[in-house]
């Protein structure tokens, strides 16, 4: 039995999922078996992945439900203790599953771990996650206890860089299957994470986001999708420092999707159950322009992006 479980679901990934296995494959830690969940795949992403003829890999599939279902299943086909989450068009260096290890033999009372990465916007723009966990010095590792206080711009854990034990993973309910198309799905199972452990977190990059790839969920028409329930969280706020900020931070960034999408009725919503200390200037700004103004601004965005400049509203 191996140490991890690589974790992938696949859905319509042809351009990417080679690379983003050979790059699990090129793991200077070995004890791994990996699954592929294809997702109801119409391209060659499938045939792709049965060309590497490699006997770690088990490719299952499944008619269309979504990367929180095909993730659950992967986890139910799992016998490793660990799960390493990977998805089919992110990127790992060689030494991420060593630096998941170490925090493994380091604290064997571990949960779950996370390492850090940085988020590619083009081929040519990349940033690491903006966190003060990365100003402790190079190769710091530990325990985070106040999880939400320090994922109030890039939370911790994302999901190309997270281990969980697989017990722990089915005690806290997988991932929300009512949630769809990349709206919170990842979101909502840290948030029940850390409520009940604290995250191990190793802050050398060792995973890549590829924000600019092919057919990425989070480009789904907004009024098609059904968001993270952060209402359900409100009462953990009074014995959770920092969860109401980041409830509300999370609430400002659906508002301004639907806001954008033409549903201001249901931007309101959100907006008025954010806390107006849990945002800043900017953002409280943002709330408040029309979403015409919204959608040219998040264009100019994507313009700088391109010349190598990126803007964020969540500098604080």
């Amino acid at each position: 039995m191996a140490l991890f479980t690589v974790v992938i679901p696949l859905f319509n990934k042809a351009a990417e999922i080679e690379g983003t296995l050979a790059s699990v494959l090129a793991q200077t830690e070995q004890d791994f078996d990996i699954i592929v969940v294809n997702d109801g795949s119409t391209d060659d992403s499938a045939a792709i992945v049965r060309s590497l003829n490699d006997p770690r890999i088990e490719l299952t599939d499944q008619p269309n439900q979504g990367v929180g279902p095909a993730r659950n299943k992967g986890v139910g086909m799992a016998t490793s203790p660990w799960i390493a989450f990977m998805d089919a068009d992110d990127y790992w260096y060689p030494h991420h599953l060593a630096d998941l290890k170490k925090l493994i033999d380091e604290y064997p009372e571990a949960l779950w771990m996370a390492t850090a990465y940085e988020k590619a916007f083009t081929p040519s723009l990349s940033k690491p996650l903006s966190s003060q966990l990365m100003n402790n010095g190079p190769n710091w590792f530990g325990p985070i206890v106040d999880y939400f206080t320090l994922a109030k711009k890039d939370a911790p854990a994302w999901t190309s860089a997270v281990g969980m034990r697989r017990s722990f993973f089915n005690d806290i309910g997988g991932f929300d299957t009512d949630i769809t198309m990349g709206a919170g799905e990842d979101t909502d199972l840290w948030i029940r994470a850390a409520l009940r452990a604290p995250l191990y977190f190793n802050n050398r990059i060792s995973s890549r986001h590829r924000q600019y790839s092919s057919n990425r969920i989070s480009h789904a028409p907004t009024l098609m999708r059904r968001f993270i329930d952060l209402d359900r969280y409100e009462a953990d706020t009074s014995s959770h420092p920092g969860l109401k900020a980041y409830l509300d931070l999370n609430r400002y960034s659906i508002g301004i999707k639907f806001k954008m999408a033409g549903d201001r009725e249901r931007a309101s919503r959100y907006f008025q159950a954010i806390k107006p200390a849990s945002l800043n200037v900017t953002q409280r700004l943002l709330m408040k322009l029309p979403g015409w103004a919204l959608r040219l601004a998040v264009n100019i965005q994507g313009i700088l992006a391109k010349f190598g400049l990126r803007l964020s509203a969540f500098n604080r």
